[in-house]
C-alpha cells in the first residue's frame, strides 16, 4: 500500500503530479480542495460553510475537512493506497490524520514537498482563472500556507520519507523526478 501526502502551496502542481502518480501506481487521488469545491457546487451545508472561508483565501475549519476525509479513505478505491493533495495543512490536521490512519492500521509511505517560487505560483494561478484566484487572494493563501503548513513537514520528519521536489520544468520533467524517488521506496 502506497500512501502519499503532497505538501505544497496552491498552484505548485500537486494536482497535475497526483494525476500522473494515480495513473502509474493505481492509487486514489484525494484532493480536499476538489472535494470542497464539489460540495460548494452541489450547495451542501458543508459547501456553503466552506465557501465563506475559501472566498477570503482562508483555510476551511479542520473538523469539516477531517469528517469528509475520514469517510473518503475507507472507500474501495483506496485499497492500494492514496495520495492526499491539500491535506494535512496544519499540525492539528496532521495529528488527527495520524489518529485516523492508526485506527485503520495505515501508514504514510512518503511526504512529497513540492515547491516553486512565489512568482511562478502567482502566474500559474492567475492563468488557471478560478473565481477564488486573484492576486490578493493568492498572496494571502501563500502566507497562510507558509505559516501553517510548513511545520507539518517537521511533524513527518522521521515518520515517513520526505521527498523534496522543485516544480520547475515541464510536468513530465517534474514527474520523472518524483517517480524516481517513489520507485526507490
Amino acid at each position: 500500500m502506497l500512501n502519499i501526502i503532497f505538501i505544497g502551496a496552491p498552484g505548485v502542481g500537486k494536482g497535475t503530479q497526483s494525476a500522473l502518480i494515480e495513473k502509474d501506481y493505481s492509487i486514489a487521488h484525494i484532493a480536499t480542495g476538489d472535494m470542497l469545491r464539489e460540495n460548494i457546487s452541489n450547495g451542501t451545508e458543508l459547501g456553503k460553510t466552506a465557501k465563506s472561508y475559501m472566498d477570503k483565501g482562508e483555510l476551511v475549519p479542520d473538523s469539516l475537512v477531517i469528517d469528509m476525509l475520514k469517510a473518503r479513505i475507507t472507500k474501495d478505491d483506496c485499497k492500494n493506497g492514496f495520495m492526499l493533495d491539500g491535506f494535512p495543512r496544519t499540525m492539528e490536521q496532521a495529528k488527527e490524520l495520524s489518529s485516523i490512519l492508526d485506527s485503520l492500521n495505515y501508514k504514510i509511505s512518503a511526504v512529497i514537498d513540492i515547491f516553486a517560487s512565489e512568482e511562478i505560483i502567482i502566474d500559474r494561478l492567475l492563468k488557471r482563472g478560478r473565481a477564488d484566484d486573484n492576486e490578493e487572494t493568492i498572496k494571502n493563501r501563500l502566507k497562510v500556507f507558509e505559516s501553517q503548513s510548513k511545520p507539518v513537514l517537521d511533524y513527518y520528519n522521521g515518520k515517513a520519507k520526505i521527498i523534496k521536489i522543485e516544480s520547475v520544468g515541464t510536468p513530465e520533467e517534474v514527474y520523472a523526478r518524483i517517480k524516481k524517488e517513489l520507485d526507490s521506496l
